[in-house]
């Protein structure tokens, strides 16, 4: 081996097989090592290199196909036509190659499929039998995609694809033509109808009364459909409370309460709906109906509260307290737990209406010469006071689920409405819009749950209710239209949880129930 073989780029070369004895291996690497050597001396490219640049430019698989052919030929070499081989150093490095790559480390738990504990409170309802103690994690997530599609009534249209597949294969470009966006293949409109509720007409359904088993036979002062079951309430003079289930045909009598030389001046649910706290005209007691227990809690006194009467309050959104409206233009902050008071706000005359910011860290408060207050519950410090655009005596209030309007009523019949950031940055902000569609004295406020409707109404004369959408600031021109009254003097407004219907309180005992069509849900 005293002679360097060397390749030939431009020619063809061919080879052949030849078996020679097996060589003395410690011997044979010494004798390369010194040949490489002087090949580097005499300026000749060493093998190495070239080794590197096949390994590199796209030889290797050629040399490890033919390296496999070599081992199991049993160690045969490569050589050219002159019968001469390569490099000492490349064949030495060639036969190192190693034609297949094994793993570095292998995890024993790899092998090993993860089971799951069945026992649990949470998991306990997905197993079928008590053999099924133990669950495969990939068993366990088929079992609960079964049970989500059986509750769904099958696998929800959100959730399914539809992939067209093409007999033949195509290249890259034709593959990502087929992975691309739909709308490139069809034709049509795909622009759906909004979710939002349309202006000038709305969709409604008169239903029977409310309270229609069971009418009032004095005024009512109170209707408030239940914060989650499908239940109303209405409350008044009669010295009755009464629930009904809604279901806009018949409306069945669930239960009425009667309360002893009591008058309900207001009826109002816990924000859980379990409890309904009365209060009447002249009476400093008040009562709380405990609805799960079936006990009426008369409320006698009040710790720190130096009141002749309780009539007008609030809730809370958190639940924990009452806002009771005093005299002199205080409000009084009750707990619901120990019954007394904690804090009181005062501002300048009458309050004639109160309502809470949506997360209950704010109240508004609107007094009788038109000035609104806005307080931080939690420091009882005023954060704004601002005199209503344009009102002489105000009379109510309301404020929307959203927190971003505030509406403010007036003895002229306009209602302001504002935006709730604004009131809070400016100390005389302008209303986004003054309604003005009642005649009489705007008494009555109320925002449906997705603030799209506001309804106002005044008790001092028929038919004066509106419906106002939001925000746009027009009336619908459908209500009330009907072939005779009857909504009559409305005295409280109350949307349902979920807008699905609509109810008044009125001077001749009943409670008018709509159903309004565009929301789905009670």
């Amino acid at each position: 081996m005293d002679k360097v073989g060397k390749h030939s780029r431009k020619g063809r070369e061919t080879t052949k097989r030849v078996s020679e004895p097996e060589p003395d291996y410690d011997e044979e690497v010494l004798k390369r090592h010194k040949n490489a050597q002087a090949v580097t001396v005499l300026g000749e490219e060493d093998a190495s290199v070239k080794l590197l640049e096949d390994l590199v430019f796209g030889a290797e698989d050629d040399l490890v196909e033919r390296l496999v052919e070599d081992r199991e030929d049993g160690g045969a070499t490569l050589l050219d036509d002159d019968d001469s081989s390569d490099s000492d150093v490349e064949n030495e490095a060639r036969l190192k190659v190693q034609p297949t790559r094994t793993a570095v480390w292998e995890d024993e738990d790899d092998d090993l499929e993860e089971e799951v504990d069945m026992t649990h409170r949470f998991r306990r309802d997905l197993a079928k039998s008590d053999a099924e103690a133990k669950m495969s994690k990939q068993k366990l997530q088929q079992r609960m995609k079964e049970q989500f599609q059986k509750a769904m009534g099958g696998m929800p249209s959100w959730a399914e694809t539809k992939f067209k597949k093409k007999n033949k294969k195509k290249d890259d470009s034709d593959d990502s033509d087929e992975d691309g966006d739909d709308l490139m293949r069809k034709t049509g409109n795909f622009v759906g109808s909004s979710d939002s509720l349309p202006k000038g007409i709305i969709r409604m359904k008169k239903c029977l009364h409310a309270n229609n088993d069971r009418p009032s036979k004095d005024r009512l002062t109170t209707v408030q459909f239940h914060p989650s079951a499908q239940v109303v309430m209405t409350a008044g003079i009669d010295q009755s409370i009464s629930l009904f289930q809604v279901d806009g045909k018949t409306n069945p009598k669930i239960q009425s309460i009667h309360l002893e030389r009591f008058p309900v001046h207001k009826a109002q649910f816990s924000v859980n709906g379990e409890q309904v706290v009365a209060t009447s005209f002249r009476n400093k007691l008040f009562y709380i109906y405990d609805m799960m227990e079936g006990k009426v809690i008369p409320v006698h006194t009040v710790r720190g509260l130096r009141e002749q009467r309780v009539k007008e309050f609030e809730v809370s959104p958190d639940g924990e307290s009452l806002l009771l409206t005093g005299t002199s233009g205080y409000l009084h902050v009750l707990t619901m737990k120990t019954k007394e008071v904690v804090k009181s706000l005062k501002i300048n005359g009458n309050v004639v209406g109160v309502a809470f910011s949506h997360d209950g860290s704010k109240v508004f408060t609107n007094s009788e010469e038109g000035e609104v207050y806005i307080w931080d519950m939690r420091s009882s410090k005023c954060l704004n006071r601002f005199t209503d655009d344009g009102c002489v005596s105000g009379t109510s209030m309301a404020a929307s689920k959203n927190g971003q309007y505030l509406a403010c009523g007036s003895a002229a019949g306009v209602v302001n409405v504002y935006s709730q950031e604004e009131c809070m940055r400016q100390n005389n902000p302008k209303p986004l819009k003054a309604i003005m569609n009642l005649v009489n004295s705007a008494t009555s406020l109320r925002f449906n749950p997705t603030s799209e409707i506001l309804a106002i109404a005044s008790r001092a004369d028929d038919e004066a209710a509106r419906l106002v959408h939001i925000p746009s600031f027009t009336v619908f021109s459908n209500f009330p239209m009907f072939q005779r009254k009857t909504i009559y003097r409305a005295h409280r407004l109350d949307f349902s949880p979920n807008s699905g219907f609509f109810s008044l309180a009125n001077n001749k005992g009943h409670a008018p129930l709509f159903r309004l069509l565009h929301y789905k849900d009670f």
